[in-house]
């Protein structure tokens, strides 16, 4: 049986062998999500969201396979590191315009999947004649879903532009030089892409053994942080976990009593093919719970976006 470390434990490890970053896996990353989505469907309530985006991302994983987009300059690596920020940062990045070309490979992939949701193709059909007639407009969205700014994403469509940007990201966080990362990064946000996690995972097996890791929600880069810490405002003292009785085993929401948000946190000693992305679909009774009890979500899953219901 795995053994899960105290906190005193933990800190007293020699950090130097625990990986500070891992990074994704060209090919297994989307596929291994893929399956984890078809895996979690079963029976589901949200089933046919959940098989709509394991084909989302078995398109990703074609995708990621050829994608070859230009890394960082050695100028902006230096900037990066003389100023402790992300070298891959996606906000401001000015994006090769091949991007849109994954988008229009990700929209044939899934217009040709059969069995698609009538509502979901006519927002595919959408997508293509706005990025044959308009490109800008999906360059624009497309910033909007870097900066999270809400109020200026187009609900329906963003998990497919999305979907297009993490395939770009990824490939970029795959090929990077983690020698050239900086000594440090500002909290809270990816070291590599300053993108925010959508939740965490407790990794078992390797230097990573009872480590949790934060995961990146556009490059798929993993990220250490020391456990009862919170994610978002980094208090480590009004630490508390939340589970739904009777439900899946391996998943709890870790709140924070100081700044009154929550992620959610996985462990893979429960469930070994976890997926963040994938279980944090999956698991949105858990949201439900939390915010009943009065915790807002620290941040969204890359793949559903829901704009705040406002009171009238």
């Amino acid at each position: 049986m795995q053994r899960i470390l105290a906190r005193g434990e933990i800190e007293s490890l020699d950090h130097t062998s625990i990986p500070r970053l891992r990074q994704p896996v060209r090919a297994s990353i989307f596929a291994d999500r893929a399956a984890r989505l078809r895996q979690l469907a079963q029976d589901h309530p949200l089933s046919t969201y959940l098989l709509l985006m394991a084909g989302l991302a078995d398109g990703q994983g074609k995708a990621l396979k050829h994608c070859n987009m230009p890394g960082p300059s050695n100028e902006r690596i230096d900037l990066a590191q003389a100023h402790g920020m992300p070298p891959l940062q996606a906000t401001g990045w000015e994006r090769d315009p091949g991007w849109r070309n994954l988008l229009a490979g990700l929209l044939d992939h899934m217009a040709g999947l059969s069995g698609l949701p009538p509502q979901a193709l006519d927002i595919v059909h959408t997508l293509q004649q706005r990025l044959n007639s308009d490109p800008e407009t999906i360059e624009d969205q497309a910033d909007a879903l870097l900066a999270e700014r809400e109020e200026c994403v187009d609900a329906a469509a963003a998990p497919f532009v999305m979907a297009a940007l993490q395939v770009y990201w990824t490939s970029l966080a795959a090929d990077f030089l983690v020698s050239a990362l900086p000594v440090v990064t500002p909290h809270g946000v990816c070291p590599l892409c300053g993108s925010l996690p959508v939740a965490s995972v407790v990794h078992v097996g390797g230097q990573a053994d009872a480590c949790r890791y934060l995961c990146c929600s556009l490059c798929s880069a993993e990220w250490h942080l020391v456990r009862v810490t919170c994610s978002h405002c980094q208090d480590t003292k009004e630490i508390s976990y939340h589970s739904i009785e009777g439900g899946p085993e391996g998943i709890k929401a870790e709140s924070c009593n100081h700044c009154h948000t929550y992620r959610k946190i996985f462990y893979q000693e429960k469930v070994l093919g976890v997926d963040a992305v994938a279980d944090d679909l999956a698991s949105l009774t858990l949201d439900m719970l939390m915010g009943d009890a009065g915790y807002s979500r620290a941040s969204g899953n890359p793949l559903l976006w829901q704009h705040e219901q406002v009171e009238s």
